[in-house]
């Protein structure tokens, strides 16, 4: 399963752009067509483990809406990043029509917890409805293999246009208009939404982008570059070493496990080398739930106008949830910097560094 990201793929949608064929003068009656090719029909939602903002949906209570289905999962930058447009497409076009449906399935263990997901749902002030695939059981059905991916089904239940990754959100909309104006058989508004997109929902700047998402756990660890090398498993002292760019080391003592690695004593830090405007770690409290403090360094020093939206500019900051927390924005020219988190209290867990 793939994160596809805005800066490795471009995200070109799949079937192209949709176009929506004009009625002539001559047939001023015949109903707006698009363009869109029949894919597939919509498999549905069968395999939900619960549901949040709804009841239950199946294709018969959809069969007359245009359905807008939309893979994610909480703590991926590039799901976040697109959570400002899927909302507004909802409010936009609710009364137009459109049914948006998210779905949520995980690709950390952590997101199978329905508190976490709850959370997250009243975090991103999602009020669609959102069916939780904890068992993937939808993600298949559908032939998904990537976060986020967009899917559009037609008022009769046919999958029409594929999306995936963040980025080209106007020609998604453009096909989401293009099916609703043919179920209607009437045009709809042809703007294109612009939301705000505050904090870690800012578009990455793919310029000054040199860095890529990086997983702390061995499964699929890169770049570590602390000299005692990777212990699985067992809680052993590490240290930084010396980094080069887009390597990242540990400090104090370390459990390193296949998803993350926890922090067993007071004073363990965790150092990564990177080139970009922001970057996050994905990180929580640990199996105690209490929270953690952390103070974050950005070349040794406080990060100051550098901070990010979860920390202070004294680089303070109190883990709380296991989430994405934005920990440096670089307010000036982008640089290589060495971003440094200290955590003051035992126990938290740290799974991945994204950039931005």
């Amino acid at each position: 399963m793939n994160r596809y990201s805005i800066a490795a793929l471009g995200c070109v949608a799949v079937l192209g752009v949709a176009a929506l064929s004009m009625p002539s003068a001559s047939s001023a009656a015949s109903p707006y067509r698009s363009s869109l090719p029949v894919q597939a029909s919509m498999p549905g939602f069968d395999g939900a483990t619960t549901w949040f903002n709804s009841a239950p949906l199946t294709p018969a209570q959809l069969r007359g809406k245009v359905v807008l289905v939309d893979f994610w999962t909480y703590s991926c930058i590039n799901c976040i990043r697109t959570v400002p447009y899927v909302r507004a497409w909802a409010d936009k076009y609710r009364a137009r029509g459109l049914t948006v449906v998210g779905v949520h399935s995980p690709e950390f263990k952590f997101e199978k917890d329905l508190t976490n997901v709850s959370a997250a749902v009243s975090r991103f002030k999602i009020d669609f409805p959102v069916a939780v695939d904890s068992d993937h059981r939808i993600w298949q059905a559908w032939g998904n293999n990537a976060w986020p991916a967009w899917y559009l089904v037609d008022a009769n239940g046919k999958i029409r246009y594929r999306q995936v990754g963040e980025g080209n959100y106007d020609k998604l909309e453009k096909a989401m208009q293009s099916l609703l104006a043919e179920a209607r058989g009437a045009p709809v508004d042809a703007t294109l939404v612009d939301p705000p997109k505050p904090a870690e929902h800012m578009a990455p700047n793919l310029r000054e982008l040199d860095s890529a998402e990086t997983y702390v756990g061995y499964r699929q660890a890169s770049g570590f570059n602390s000299p005692e090398g990777v212990r699985s498993d067992v809680a052993h002292p590490y240290s930084t070493g010396r980094l080069g760019l887009n390597q990242w080391g540990l400090s104090g003592r370390w459990t390193v496990h296949a998803e993350a690695a926890r922090a067993e004593l007071a004073g363990a830090a965790i150092a990564h080398m990177f080139r970009a405007r922001d970057l996050h770690l994905v990180m929580g409290p640990g199996q105690l739930s209490r929270p953690v403090r952390i103070k974050v360094t950005v070349d040794g020093r406080a990060p100051g106008a550098d901070h990010g939206a979860d920390i202070d500019a004294g680089g303070n900051g109190v883990v709380t949830a296991t989430r994405l927390y934005q920990l440096v924005r670089q307010s000036g020219s982008v640089e290589q910097r060495r971003v440094e988190i200290r955590f003051l209290d035992a126990g938290a867990e740290v799974y991945a560094f994204t950039f931005g």
